[in-house]
């Protein structure tokens, strides 16, 4: 049996535009959340590190309102998810299994799959072993991880600060991924689902998942989905914050063409975050793609 944190429902009463119902599932003993809102063609909006799903809270009504079903689900570790303890627990295949689960799980076809930040290499390798359910893919501020990716100086410091750090400082890495400050109270229903140090090993997990060399875990299937996609003839969408200060817009137009095409629009006056920063923008810009 995993040993898994649970947030209580009160750490999720009244947060700031988030008026969206929690819809669960139990999986190898874990609860796990996600959020259902509309009805119409499925969009899958994958969140990253160290964020949950109510980063999505303003890019969901341009999208619903324009016709389409949200689902939006919190991975293991983070969100109104269970979170297991054991750093080791977590993995990038594991996570990919949780992802592939739920949308064979909702039955999920013609989909739309959204990614951002770590929600990239696990969405975009979903989107590869699930063409028959995916049929497009929106790319926002993040890659995939083949160890041949060069990391710079201030990520290895920041690897290291979280390896040794238990009680990670969530507000503290969203509100830096920001270009305007969200304010406190927004702050605060990022930190919502984190109890304490022991519920952070997911947040903690993922830096430490990303492979430095091609034969470290993850490498391999991390190079299997690049090459993939960069023959992949499904429609693709990219969409890239102005002033990322993680992964800067140049890099953003690297991997775009990698994957076989170009940045299509940049956000303006958004930083890493751009759905904190532009979430109505963002949903916008999907929507209008899409119809």
């Amino acid at each position: 049996m995993t040993e898994a944190m649970r947030a209580p429902e009160e750490r999720f009463a009244e947060l700031p535009d988030f008026p969206y119902a929690a819809h669960y599932r139990e999986v190898d003993g874990l609860r796990l959340a996600h959020l259902d809102e509309g009805d119409g063609p499925p969009v899958l909006l994958v969140h990253g590190e160290p964020t949950w799903s109510y980063l999505w809270r303003h890019a969901i009504p341009p999208l619903r309102d324009a016709g389409f079903r949200c689902i939006a689900p919190d991975h293991a570790g983070f969100g109104r998810s269970d979170k297991p303890t054991d750093l080791g627990w977590y993995s990038y295949d594991r996570h990919t299994a949780l992802l592939a689960e739920l949308v064979e799980r909702l039955d999920l076809r013609g989909a739309t799959i959204v990614v951002h930040d770590w929600g990239g290499p696990i969405g975009l390798r979903v989107a590869v072993e699930l063409p028959e359910r995916i049929d497009r893919i929106v790319v926002m501020d993040t890659g995939l991880f083949t160890g041949h990716q060069r990391m710079s100086d201030a990520w290895t410091m920041f690897r290291d600060f979280v390896e040794r750090t238990e009680d990670l400082p969530i507000g503290m890495l969203v509100r830096g991924g920001c270009h305007r400050d969200p304010g406190d109270a927004v702050i605060a229903a990022y930190e919502a689902p984190f109890a304490d140090g022991s519920s952070k090993a997911g947040a903690r997990a993922f830096p430490l998942m990303i492979p430095r060399t091609p034969d470290a875990p993850g490498a391999a299937e991390g190079q299997r989905v690049l090459d993939a996609l960069a023959s992949d003839a499904r429609p693709k969408l990219v969409l890239w914050a102005e002033h990322d200060p993680i992964i800067p817009l140049r890099t953003g137009q690297r991997f775009a063409a990698a994957i076989g095409t170009e940045v299509a629009h940049t956000i303006p006056d958004a930083g890493h975050f751009l759905q904190e920063d532009q979430g109505p923008l963002v949903g916008r810009l999907i929507a209008e793609w899409l119809t």
